[in-house]
């Protein structure tokens, strides 16, 4: 298979050991077919697994490409920061000093490096506005919730195709238990307030299908934190910046920052930690017909 490839796991968006949202990334993977990266991220079980490639944008320091379970996806928050940590930690020096590009399916994604942190710029949402009332009632039923307990719902898609609804409070979002499965896929955000001068100003949670209409809570979001930053901020519902805190129902504290510059660009930022590293010693056969 030649030169045996490393492979880091960063815990990204803890707020302490383990406390985060897992990620797998792979170095120098140009040797690596689609059908192997998606074997790998099926096999490993994390959330998501990234593949760090040469940049074909001239503008870009890295290129990367993302898969969950069952698919790929052209941007995801938490990726974009550990694959980030983990390109830096590799010896590698951005262009810009401060500033990291990344090359995704997506684009152009921007980050900024500070001395213990990093944050990415949210992108462009590909899809907003309010939700059908059918729409909504589909997803009261799945949260177990009545109607009346959803105050707002928007399409809040920046990629992976989110949309996301707002509960009265954080003990609201918490105390919702999900069915098992949603018919035809589902990639949602319940999101509510938690008292003022608390630690974290908002609660998330992220249900995503995992394949035959399952679906798997995510412990730590960084595309749909972004997302619904856009949504919260823009409509004045929250003011930057803010923390949010995800993962808790699952056990995790994870902690995401959100930022707004002056320029109005809104930044997602995060702990990002290497937990292990090491070599992927053997390639996943492909057996023609798979």
């Amino acid at each position: 298979m030649g030169p045996a490839l490393v492979a880091d796991i960063i815990d990204v968006f803890g707020s302490g050991a383990f406390s985060g949202n897992p990620l797998a990334v792979i170095h120098g993977a140009e040797a690596l077919t689609t059908e192997q990266m998606q074997a790998i991220t099926s096999w490993l079980n994390f959330s998501e697994t990234t593949f760090l490639l040469a940049p074909t944008s001239p503008a870009a320091d890295y290129r990367v490409r993302i898969f969950t379970l069952n698919r790929e996806l052209p941007f995801a928050g938490h990726p974009t920061l550990g694959t980030a940590h983990a390109w830096l930690r590799a010896g590698n020096a951005p262009k810009t000093r401060g500033t990291l590009i990344q090359e995704c399916p997506a684009g152009l994604i921007e980050l900024r490096q500070s001395e213990n942190s990093l944050a990415f710029a949210a992108p462009p949402l590909l899809r907003s506005g309010n939700l059908a009332p059918e729409h909504i009632t589909k997803i009261a039923a799945f949260l177990n919730i009545d109607v009346s307990a959803i105050k707002a719902a928007q399409h809040v898609d920046n990629g992976p195709g989110w949309v996301a609804v707002l509960l009265e409070s954080a003990a609201a979002v918490l105390a919702v238990k999900p069915a098992a499965s949603y018919p035809g896929g589902i990639d949602l955000g319940v999101v509510g307030p938690h008292p003022a001068g608390s630690p974290a100003a908002w609660e998330l949670r992220a249900f995503f299908s995992t394949g035959a209409n399952t679906v798997a809570e995510d412990p730590v979001t960084g595309s749909l934190n972004a997302s619904v930053a856009q949504w919260l901020l823009g409509s004045g519902r929250a003011t930057a910046p803010y923390m949010a805190a995800q993962g808790t129902v699952l056990g995790r504290r994870g902690r995401v920052r959100i930022s707004q510059s002056a320029d109005g660009k809104i930044w997602v930022g995060g702990a990002t930690v290497t937990i292990f590293s090491g070599r992927l010693e053997a390639l996943p056969l492909m057996v023609p017909g798979d």
